[in-house]
């Protein structure tokens, strides 16, 4: 799309608060969309094989633990990608993307105009997306790869988590509770609570620019929590 399609047109974030104050504003396989225009912005936001011979048995459990930590790539993080033909619908993750240089974009049409955008971000960090059945293409450009997401996948939740690490699914990478901010400037901090990884406008249950010292409450029915430009987050309750 050349340097147009690193726009990202998902949510307005730089003036726009939704949720508690919407009024100023104007879960795996849900679909939706982002914004309707050009000039919006969304927050700036890739075998394993054995070898034979005897092993003691720390070794076979070590390697046992390695290999189930091990994910396969679903598909790369440069492409163009036909749903249903390249890449199967439903969630996916690509994380250690570093400086917002990983943008994705989901698309009703291979037209390469504004208006065939679903939804899209630019990444720092780790990204969700959930690509539904309906959509037509998925284009990822200067991304770490994708990996399929298990909508069962159990993790152990942290109390502690990197400021623009990106989004954290709830109760996996993120455990559920009231998180605190500060040092934040110049309100280049944003954060937003999601119900799903559409990244569409509805899937948005609360979201904020900040300045100073950030404090939200994450909850356990909420599905991801996203974060960019911020200091790091700290479970305080």
């Amino acid at each position: 799309m050349g340097a147009k399609g690193k726009i990202a047109l998902g949510v307005v974030v730089s003036v726009v608060v939704i949720g508690a104050v919407s009024a100023n504003a104007g879960d795996d396989g849900d679909s939706g969309s982002g914004g309707k225009g050009k000039d919006s912005a969304a927050s700036a936001e890739r075998g394993s094989g054995t070898k034979s011979g005897t092993k003691s048995g720390a070794d076979t459990k070590k390697d046992a633990k390695a290999g189930k930590a091990e994910k396969k790539a679903a598909f790369q993080g440069d492409g163009d990608f036909e749903v249903g033909t390249d890449v199967k619908p439903g969630t996916y993750r690509t994380t250690g993307n570093t400086d917002s240089l990983c943008y994705w974009e989901r698309a009703k049409d291979a037209s390469g105009e504004m208006d065939s955008i679903l939804a899209n971000d630019n990444v720092s960090g780790t990204s969700y997306v959930t690509i539904p059945a309906g959509d037509k293409l998925f284009k990822s450009s200067g991304c770490k790869d994708w990996e399929a997401v298990d909508a069962k996948a159990t993790g152990t939740p942290a109390a502690l988590v990197k400021g623009d690490g990106g989004m954290h699914r709830v109760g996996v990478d993120i455990a559920p509770g009231t998180y605190r901010s500060t040092g934040n400037t110049d309100d280049l901090c944003y954060w937003e609570r999601t119900k799903d990884a559409s990244h569409s406008l509805e899937s948005i249950l609360a979201n904020n620019n900040v300045s100073g010292t950030a404090v939200v409450t994450v909850a356990a029915g909420d599905a991801y929590f996203k974060t960019t430009g911020c200091k790091d987050w700290k479970k305080t309750g």
